[in-house]
């Protein structure tokens, strides 16, 4: 495969290209599996890990906040260094290692027996996906000169990464109705001493994280086999490729592209992150889940009775004395277990709400692949999706999630109003993802297309993006409502339409690419 000037024509595809291409949406599918489980996956974790902390309490509050804007941060800074990495060691070489980090970090999160020790394994799987997402990019970019060829295949394979989120939602619901029928998780013998034992040995949070292992394997075999970059290696070879620079990107020709960029796939990430990714935490307030979770905290009134006096007991052993104290314990460890059992409750309406918000990316995602060839501005085609989520997402979280109706019954499922809501801000914010996908690599040179990207999605994306989960969970404290689910509601819709608003205004000074920079060293 060649990698040289801007081809007039498409070449023809051979067996290596459709591998690149298979393995390429594999790769990103599961790289969305990863990051878009924690919300999932947090509620439960919380419950088990902090058993005496319920929902709304400052200690919830701080590691639901933690959870979210620690793994972005370490995600953000060392994906910059890999995207350095991607410029100075090949793309090849470094998808290969990082796949290899987020796949064993993904199995050991499954063991976590402290938040702590949560924390960690997320912090490392979130650092693999981030290198390897701009790794990926930039060589897919590369291995076709043609114009619309190389579109096609960004867009379309980009767009799997939306089956991604549709298979953490299907390993979600699997996880809660067949967890009985999976091994139990130990810790080893010779480990306890070390991290403790596991408590939820067949917790559908555990086998949800762990489950990120298995479609890496393939992934792993395969990649170091594949080609390098033609564009990377030829000019490595030559002895013309660039050293790589941060200070580069920030060059009176780059500046614009590289400051613009990144605010913008910030408030693209941050629409995800601080408002759709909130789904799980306000679930428990839809009018069709209050009876239900309701009925259920009846059923079990007697074993929260249990939970509190055994919490003010083991308080009492330990030397407490003060009745205040004591009362207080006793109904924060009944809050914890309610809050618990609301959530085993809602957990398959989350999963039915993330399959539908996902289904609505994949959708966005096509429609972008479509458009991106047929619409010349790439200011305009991303206003497409940025003018109508100015409307959609604040009603969506706002009155919907609030005011929801059911419109029918299938199975298990009640399809509502939120469910057409929430299909909607998937299709309009997943698509501006694969719209950075492609717009990208056409704005920076071969030496500096890793580095640039990884400015872009790493920092603007997982660093500043994401931490609009922590900001929404930090508002939300200080928003009106009746409980922690309405207000995390109410705060979602307004950050929702804060980062939709300043990302359409932004997109007015976002910088055309030149087909030229393509093969530019």
């Amino acid at each position: 495969m060649s990698g040289a000037a801007p081809s007039s024509e498409p070449q023809k595809l051979t067996v290596t290209h459709w591998l690149i291409l298979i393995i390429a949406s594999i790769g990103f599918a599961f790289d969305i599996y990863e990051l878009l489980m924690l919300p999932l996956i947090l509620p439960t974790a919380l419950a088990e890990l902090l058993p005496y902390a319920p929902a709304g309490s400052p200690e919830f509050l701080l590691w639901r906040g933690l959870m979210f804007w620690v793994p972005a941060m370490g995600g953000g800074l060392f994906g910059l260094l890999g995207g350095y990495l991607t410029d100075f060691l090949g793309r090849r070489r470094v998808l290969t290692w990082s796949i290899v980090l987020y796949a064993v970090s993904a199995f050991l999160s499954g063991y976590a027996t402290s938040m702590t020790m949560l924390l960690i394994f997320r912090t490392t799987t979130f650092i693999g996906v981030c290198v390897e997402f701009v790794a990926a990019v930039a060589w897919l970019a590369e291995l076709f000169p043609h114009h619309a060829q190389r579109e096609k295949a960004l867009g379309y394979t980009q767009a799997f990464s939306s089956f991604g989120g549709l298979l953490v939602g299907g390993a979600w619901l699997m996880a809660n109705s067949m967890r009985d029928s999976f091994p139990a998780i130990a810790m080893p013998g010779f480990l306890e001493s070390w991290f403790g034992s596991i408590s939820g040995d067949h917790a559908p949070w555990r086998y949800t994280l762990m489950s990120g292992l298995v479609p890496a394997l393939p992934l792993i075999i395969i990649r170091p086999f594949l080609p390098e970059s033609p564009v990377w290696q030829q000019k490595k070879e030559a002895g013309t490729l660039k050293r790589p620079s941060l200070a580069q990107l920030f060059s009176p020709e780059l500046k614009t592209t590289t400051i613009v960029t990144t605010l913008m796939v910030g408030l693209s990430y941050g629409a995800a992150f601080g408002a759709i990714q909130q789904i799980p935490q306000i679930v428990p307030s839809l009018p069709e889940v209050r009876p239900a979770i309701a009925e259920a905290l009846q059923q079990n009134e007697e074993k929260i009775s249990k939970v509190g006096k055994a919490a003010r007991a083991k308080a009492a052993a330990k030397g407490e004395n003060d009745e205040a104290m004591l009362s207080k314990l006793e109904e924060q460890a009944k809050e914890s277990i309610r809050g618990k059992i609301a959530r085993d409750v809602a957990g398959p309406t989350t999963g039915h709400l993330q399959l539908s918000q996902e289904v609505g990316g994949l959708v966005g995602r096509f429609l972008l692949a479509l458009l991106v060839v047929s619409v010349a501005s790439r200011g305009r085609l991303i206003r497409i999706f940025q003018m109508p989520g100015l409307i959609v997402v604040p009603l969506v979280f706002a009155v919907f999630t609030v005011q929801n109706v059911v419109f029918f019954t299938v199975g298990t499922w009640q399809i509502s109003l939120l469910h057409l809501g929430i299909f909607l801000v998937g299709l309009l914010t997943v698509a501006q993802f694969s719209f950075w996908g492609n717009y990208l690599p056409m704005v920076y040179p071969v030496h500096l297309r890793g580095t640039g990207e990884s400015m872009a999605h790493n920092i603007g994306g997982r660093m500043i993006g994401t931490s609009f989960a922590a900001l929404t969970s930090e508002l939300s404290a200080f928003m009106p409502g009746e409980n922690d689910a309405v207000r995390v509601a109410y705060t979602a819709a307004a950050v929702g339409f804060a980062v939709y608003l300043l990302g359409f205004l932004l997109s007015f000074y976002l910088p055309e690419p030149k087909e030229a920079t393509l093969t530019e060293s």
